[in-house]
């Protein structure tokens, strides 16, 4: 193997534990925490964490051992029931991610009316629809023979392997990712830009009563003026931050994917497919990205790590003691 791909490998290793691991924590503060489990949000929550360690356990040690061996994993069939897993389970997390965004949207611009708008009902309807489009797509591209090993990327994916239906197949693909990738993407802007202008509306007015009220203690001491101004910053910063985040992730993990996959259907561009195998492990990564990004740097799950790891210690702490 040339150096490129054992550090290919190598990056692929690294994303297959840390999303195993970081998706098992969410799972266990889910399971472990019932004030979790009563939030609207969880189910989307839930449904992606699934997806990822459905998509980390299934597709990504296939894509790793055939870009070890340089060949299709297993037989046609079987490569053809893992590419139809890999279009389900990537379509459904982006799907996801839009549904909380849309939830995350509403709860903060119309905080008041947020528990009669989005109930678990409404919750379980936009799950039912994300399911019905995922499984829409790729049953339909296993149906059409449009799965199978594309060498490009090194793993069982969508793929006119006839390669007699190569302008079907052409627009199949361009409604698919337009349907897909640009719809959740263009949902995640709209929401999360309008979540902050409402929370830099809600800084800019904290703001002002700060400011008044620096200006009526006219004693007050110049490091406490410091600091308050300092958290103003912080405030508008961190709002920024998260949003940045949300958007940020989803185009940096699934842009350069969904762009050579469109550059593809061009036989005249040529694509290396170190290349592929290096915009294949970015979508990997997003399932390792996904419990930080929207459960495990939140406060209640620091918390919950903090119980679980404190209730694991506790035991062991009493038996040192005791001998």
């Amino acid at each position: 193997m040339a150096t490129v791909e054992v550090l290919l490998s190598v990056l692929m290793l690294v994303i297959i534990v840390v999303s195993l691991l970081s998706n098992a924590v969410v799972l266990i503060c889910f399971l472990y925490n019932p004030q979790i489990r009563k939030q609207v949000p969880c189910v989307f929550t839930l449904n992606l964490t699934f997806c990822n360690l459905l998509l980390t356990v299934s597709n990504m040690p296939l894509t790793l051992v055939g870009l070890v061996n340089k060949g299709q994993p297993g037989s046609d069939a079987f490569c053809q029931l893992v590419g139809f897993s890999e279009t389900f389970l990537t379509t459904n997390s982006m799907l996801s991610m839009a549904a909380l965004s849309i939830d995350r949207w509403i709860a903060v611009v119309f905080p008041l009316r947020y528990h009669s708008r989005i109930r678990r009902r409404d919750a379980a309807l936009v799950l039912g629809y994300t399911w019905i489009h995922s499984m829409s797509f790729s049953t339909a591209a296993a149906c059409l023979s449009w799965v199978g090993y594309r060498p490009l990327y090194a793993s069982c994916t969508l793929s006119d392997v006839t390669e007699n239906s190569q302008t079907p197949f052409a627009v199949f693909t361009v409604v698919f990712h337009s349907l897909t990738f640009l719809l959740s993407f263009l949902v995640l802007c709209v929401t999360y830009l309008k979540v902050l202008k409402v929370a830099r509306f809600h800084c800019k007015r904290i703001d002002v009563i700060t400011m008044q009220t620096l200006v009526l203690l006219v004693d007050i001491h110049p490091s406490v003026r410091e600091r308050c101004l300092e958290e103003q910053k912080r405030r508008r910063q961190r709002a920024t931050r998260k949003i940045s985040t949300f958007i940020g992730t989803f185009m940096v993990c699934f842009a350069p994917y969904v762009i050579t996959r469109i550059v593809e259907l061009f036989p005249s561009v040529p694509i290396d497919h170190r290349w592929g195998v290096v915009s294949k492990c970015l979508a990997y990564s997003k399932a390792a990205c996904d419990p930080f990004v929207y459960s495990l740097l939140r406060n209640q799950y620091k918390k919950t790590c903090g119980d679980i790891i404190n209730r694991l210690l506790t035991p062991s702490s009493m038996n040192t003691a005791t001998n």
